[in-house]
Parts: C-alpha cells; sequence; structure tokens
C-alpha cells in the first residue's frame, strides 16, 4: 500500500457478503492499527463499487478505541476484471445476471437491447459497461452465450474465461504457427548448435502429457581428467528460436503468460502447431533445443557446465510409471542410467535440504471421467523417484541458468554482463506475524517451535512435515504452512528463493507452457553472444515479469476451481453415501471434513451438531460440547455422510454418521 497525502492505495479483498478488507502491503503500520497485518475494514456502504481483487485508493475512518480501523473507498485506480460468469434470470421483467463468482456481491442488471440473444437460464459472460452509482446494480452486455448450466464443456469454459483465458487462437497466430510447422527443421537450423543425436536421450513426463518441453541427456565420461563421471545434459524446447519478437505468436504468447491446465484439459500458451508437434521432444524426431549440460561426479557435485542450443534426436518417451519400473527392475530398459541418475537426484535433494529447503510435496487429485466427462472415480496422483528424478534436475538448470548470468568465475555476485537485467524466479521471506501466527497454530496441535529473527527454522519445520505421513492433520498443516509464505514471483530483482534455499534462480525448463522461460531463454542466448539490452528496455522485463507473476496466479484459481467443480460433481452423485472423514478446518459455523480418499471438502455445519451445544475455542482450534465436553479437533477422524452438494456455489454439506 502506498500513502499519498491522507490517502492510501491497496489491494481490497471483499467477501460473499459484500465486507471489503483492505490490507497494508508495504509493511507500514497505519496509525489506528494494532500492528501492520491488521486489514482496513470497508463496510458494504463505503465499498464505492469496489470489488473483489480491485485496486482501490482509501479514506481511513476516525479510529474507534477498542474497534477495528475502518476506512471507505474514495477511488478504483485499477479493476482487477470486468467480466463474470453466470446465468441469466429474470424478475418483474427485469434481466440481470447472477454470478458465479461467490465474491460478486451484486447482480448484474442487463437492458434488453444487450442481452445478444440469450435466453433466460443460460450461462453467459457479461461484462460491465457502466456503474455509475454505488447503490444502484452495474450495467452490463451479454459478449459470449456459454451454454446449458451444469454441462460440463459450458462450466469449464466458464471458469477459464471469466480468468482471461481462452481457448481458441486468432487466425493469424494459427496461420504464423502453421507455416512455421510447415517449413520444420533444415541443416540451416543446424549451425552454431552442439549435436547431441547420437548421444543417449529420453524424456519422463505424465502419461497423459501431449507436449514435451525437457530431455534429459546422459553420458558416462571414460577418459580425460572427468573420467569415471557423468555427462548430463538438461535440453529443453528452443521455442525462442521460433516465436520471435513483434511476431503473432509472441504478441499471443505474452497476452496468454501460461498454458492452463484444468481437470479436463489444457489450454495452452502457444498454438499446437508448436506445441504437441515442432517443438515437442517427442521420440525418434529431430528437435532444437536450448540446453545446460553438466559433469558431475558421484557425489551429484557439478564439475564443469556448458550452456548454448544444441540438437538432440531423443531415443525414448518414458511416462512416469514406466520410469518408476525401469529405476526399480534390472531386466527393464535403461534401468542402469535411470538408477545412476536416481542415485545423484537424491544426492541432490539431501543438499538442498541441508541448505535449508523446505519440504511441501502437497497430495494431488486425479480424476477418471466417464464419456461424458462426469467424474467417476478420484484417484490421488502418485509422486515416485521418477517425479523427484526430473523434478531435481530441472532444478539444477534453472538454478545454474541463473547462476551463470549472475556470479564470476569464483561465484561472487555480479551485474548481469549481458546489459544488467535478467528474470529470476523468487521467494521472499515469510512475514514474522504470519510466523508467529503458524508458530501459535501448531501449538495447539502440541508441536513447540522457536522463532529466529522472526522465522521458524526450515529444520524445525521440515522436522515437522517430515513427521505427519499418516497423521489426519497432515493436509491441514501443510496447507497452513503454504497459506504463512510468500508467493513465488517474477522478477528482475533477485532476492533468492527462501523455499527452495537456492541464492540465484529463474525459470528456463518450460517455454512451451511460460512465457516467462522463453525471457530467459532470450536473455541467456543474448549473454553467451556478449550482447547487450538497452537501458531503457530494462523496465519492460519488470512490467513483463508483474503481468507473467498475476496470470501464473489467475492460472491457478482455474485449476482449483475445475478441481473444486469436479469434486462437488463427484459428491451430488453420492447424496446419502456415507465416507471416511479427515477434520481439516474448524469455524464458529462448523467442522470443514475432507473425505479422506477423494479430498473432496465439505461443512459439517454447527447447526448439525445436534448432540450438544458447541463452542468454538479459537486459541486450541477446537469445537466443545458444553455438557457432555466433546471435542472436535484438526485431524481428527468422522464417519461422514453426504447431505447435499450446492454446483453453482460450488459447496458440500456433510453430517455426523
Amino acid at each position: 500500500m502506498k500513502k499519498e497525502t491522507n490517502r492510501l492505495e491497496g489491494t481490497i479483498s471483499v467477501t460473499g457478503k459484500g465486507t471489503g478488507y483492505v490490507r497494508i502491503d508495504d509493511g507500514k503500520k497505519v496509525a489506528g492499527t494494532k500492528n501492520k497485518k491488521d486489514d482496513i475494514e470497508i463496510d458494504p456502504r463505503y465499498l464505492n463499487t469496489a470489488l473483489h481483487g480491485d485496486t482501490v485508493q482509501i479514506i481511513l475512518h476516525p479510529k474507534k478505541k477498542g474497534s477495528r480501523q475502518t476506512g471507505e473507498v474514495s477511488k478504483i485506480i485499477l479493476r482487477a476484471k470486468n467480466g463474470f460468469a453466470g446465468v441469466l434470470e429474470i424478475e418483474d421483467g427485469i434481466y440481470f445476471l447472477k454470478p458465479d463468482d461467490q465474491k460478486m456481491y451484486t447482480d448484474i442488471l442487463i437492458p434488453p437491447e444487450s442481452l445478444n440473444n440469450a435466453k433466460v437460464g443460460e450461462k453467459i459472460f457479461v461484462e460491465i459497461i457502466s456503474w455509475k452509482h454505488p447503490k444502484k446494480s452495474p450495467i452490463g452486455k451479454v459478449t459470449k452465450i456459454l451454454g446449458t448450466p451444469g454441462d460440463n464443456n459450458v462450466e469449464m469454459h466458464s471458469i477459464a474465461i471469466e480468468r482471461g483465458f481462452v481457448s481458441d487462437f486468432p487466425i493469424d497466430v494459427e496461420n504464423e504457427a502453421n507455416g512455421i510447422e510447415k517449413k520444420g527443421i533444415t541443416e540451416k537450423d543446424f549451425v552454431d548448435r552442439k549435436d547431441f543425436r547420437k548421444t543417449l536421450t529420453f524424456t519422463i513426463d505424465p502419461e497423459d502429457a501431449k507436449d514435451f518441453d525437457d530431455a534429459i541427456s546422459f553420458k558416462k565420461i571414460t577418459d580425460g581428467k572427468f573420467s569415471g563421471m557423468y555427462e548430463i545434459g538438461i535440453h529443453i524446447a528452443d521455442v525462442s528460436y521460433y516465436v520471435k519478437p513483434n511476431s503473432q505468436l509472441e504478441k499471443e504468447a505474452l497476452k496468454r503468460c501460461t498454458s492452463v491446465y484444468l481437470v479436463d484439459r489444457t489450454i495452452p500458451m502457444l498454438p499446437e502447431a508448436l506445441s504437441n508437434d515442432l517443438c515437442s521432444l517427442v521420440p525418434d524426431k529431430d528437435r532444437l533445443c536450448m540446453a545446460a549440460v553438466f559433469v558431475v561426479n558421484k557425489n551429484a557435485e557439478v564439475q564443469d557446465e556448458w550452456f548454448g542450443r544444441t540438437i538432440i534426436h531423443s531415443q525414448k518417451r518414458f511416462t512416469y510409471a514406466g520410469a518408476e519400473e525401469s529405476i526399480k527392475n534390472d531386466k527393464k530398459e535403461l534401468h542402469e542410467e535411470l538408477s545412476i541418475l536416481n542415485q545423484l537426484a537424491k544426492k541432490l535433494t539431501k543438499q538442498r535440504f541441508a541448505k535449508g529447503a523446505i519440504s511441501l510435496d502437497q497430495e494431488e487429485v486425479k480424476f477418471v471421467l466417464d464419456e461424458n466427462s462426469v467424474p467417476i472415480k478420484v484417484i490421488l496422483k502418485e509422486r515416485g523417484d521418477s517425479n523427484r528424478l526430473i523434478e531435481e534436475f530441472m532444478l539444477l538448470a534453472n538454478r545454474k541458468v541463473a547462476e551463470v548470468i549472475s556470479t564470476d568465475k569464483h561465484g561472487k555476485s555480479i551485474v548481469p554482463p549481458h546489459g544488467g537485467v535478467f528474470v529470476y524466479r523468487i521467494h521472499a521471506l515469510p512475514d514474522k506475524e504470519k510466523m508467529a501466527d503458524l508458530a501459535a497454530f501448531l501449538k495447539t496441535l502440541g508441536y513447540k517451535l522457536t522463532l529466529q529473527k522472526g522465522v521458524i527454522p526450515s529444520e524445525e519445520l521440515n522436522k515437522i512435515l517430515n513427521n505427519l505421513e499418516g497423521k489426519g492433520e497432515k493436509e491441514t498443516i501443510q496447507k497452513t504452512v503454504i497459506r504463512s509464505m510468500a508467493k513465488a514471483i517474477y522478477s528482475t530483482k533477485n532476492i533468492g528463493h527462501y523455499g527452495l534455499a537456492f541464492q540465484y534462480y529463474t525459470h528456463f525448463t518450460s517455454p512451451i507452457r511460460r512465457y516467462p522461460d522463453i525471457m530467459v531463454h532470450r536473455l541467456l542466448q543474448s549473454y553467451l553472444l556478449g550482447q547487450k539490452i538497452e537501458r531503457e528496455k530494462w523496465g519492460e522485463y519488470e512490467k513483463i515479469s508483474m503481468k507473467c507473476s498475476d496470470q501464473e496466479k489467475k492460472a491457478a484459481e482455474a485449476e482449483r476451481a475445475s478441481i473444486k467443480y469436479k469434486q462437488v460433481e463427484y459428491m451430488s452423485l453420492r447424496v446419502g453415501e456415507t465416507f471416511e472423514g479427515i477434520i481439516s478446518g474448524i469455524t464458529e459455523w462448523g467442522l470443514y471434513v475432507e473425505e479422506k480418499e477423494t479430498k473432496c471438502e465439505g461443512l459439517i455445519r454447527i447447526r448439525d451438531l445436534d448432540d450438544d451445544f458447541y463452542v468454538f475455542d479459537e486459541k486450541k482450534m477446537e469445537l466443545v460440547g458444553q455438557k457432555k465436553k466433546k471435542r472436535y479437533v484438526l485431524g481428527g477422524h468422522l464417519k461422514i455422510k453426504v447431505k447435499g452438494v450446492d454446483l453453482h456455489k460450488k459447496t458440500i454439506d456433510y453430517i455426523l454418521v
């Protein structure tokens, strides 16, 4: 939040009931608040049309003793979004949108001339065109008819479009991609590239992956000063070779910034002609790459490194499950090579944690859908050695690319030599007050922690996280730890990566699906060629970094929303059925419970706990019965029944069995 005379700026969060909270972002304490983490409360009467996520200017109200600091919105500086998906309804002859977004606290009125042929009951997308008076509803126009509510394609489209993502590419972008694909790879493209086509190279990806943007080459070194060591190449699709500055592809990639992964589909950053074909490192075809190649000893210590453009010819496409089999079974293909890489990856992991990296592996769900995309089964994604192998070598490449640009040969920090600008992936130290809250929360669960300089030491956090296996509170603690951390973002200003314990880190390994990686490839190539970036362009890189961080956040929201929708849909077909649940959250209005196998979270409302009068003890994070003294605590196991669901609100109601 920035201070301007007697006014303050910040981002507003709005609840479904229309109460706003503006957070102080710059760490300054506002007079009248207890501490810098107190949000300024905005009563619905004083929102002045502000919506969730908007950047606003506010004026503080006079502080009343013993009450929270309040204020009012005086100006909307930047709208988070102008469009909303929802269902078209009519009442007393007036058409309006009932928004899907639960944080949108008002309906949007639609004049008949702005309906664009939409019919009552259809799901539509509406843009706000006028909102002159805060006490009246905004006026909107229908810009897209999405279809019938409850239809899978309609719901997924709705989730994406509301966050600004669309599947279809403009025709000029498709034409440009098709032209590049048609041209293919020629001898001319091999110039100034290291040829790895005769070196063992393979990919390891999920079973349903369509684009392969990273491959690993492996070779035992049998002579010279590095004899007995291993040459490991991390080869990444050379997207920047095809996506040129100022091209139509470039403009569209920059607009999207990222691919979006919903439950049943991918909304790619680049057209399929590139993402699934020419740039994809498919087996048995020559492909152009940017690479980080390392010589490592048996302790996984890097002895030599090389960065540059390569040409590869992948000999094998592994799924994670297939690679896992090859690691464990000495009769399987490439068992020896994968086993060596696996051992090295485990040593890299150990090195990271020794330096303070935090272990935050979260369980993820995957849906088995029928031919109508109805979820018939929910399974947990398995993470084995093959997943971690790939992860560690990608982390190594990302770290080393950032290091080579940001340090001299002695490892000392330098201004990036190619013009003083680079795009880092940074992760700030946690906020001290959030850390104090986390320590207090963990204390209620019986974990005693000491704060050092206001932060829980990573080794203490890891000790707790590593001992959670099989415990009911595992997911809750992991989520709470993640919420207490800052979010990783892109920036030209390096402050290191706290979670990974890296002083220098970037994103280099996924340019098919992330625009920052394209920028990093270009900057690395400029550095290798000794070129400089003009100072007046440095600011552009920071602006683009901020946009990419914002788009990444929206993509993550879309992914979570699609998962939540499918979980609610799954439980909508199981009303009345009984499941095992784990208490994942406790509030004054009830217990949040996560179904054990599918991770479908729902609420047991306090009014449905009818065997006693229950009171929420915030300090101990438990619900306590006043007569029988029965306690409900985080991580507690319950037998639950599905009482009902609301697909529109994406909520599940459980009751105790």
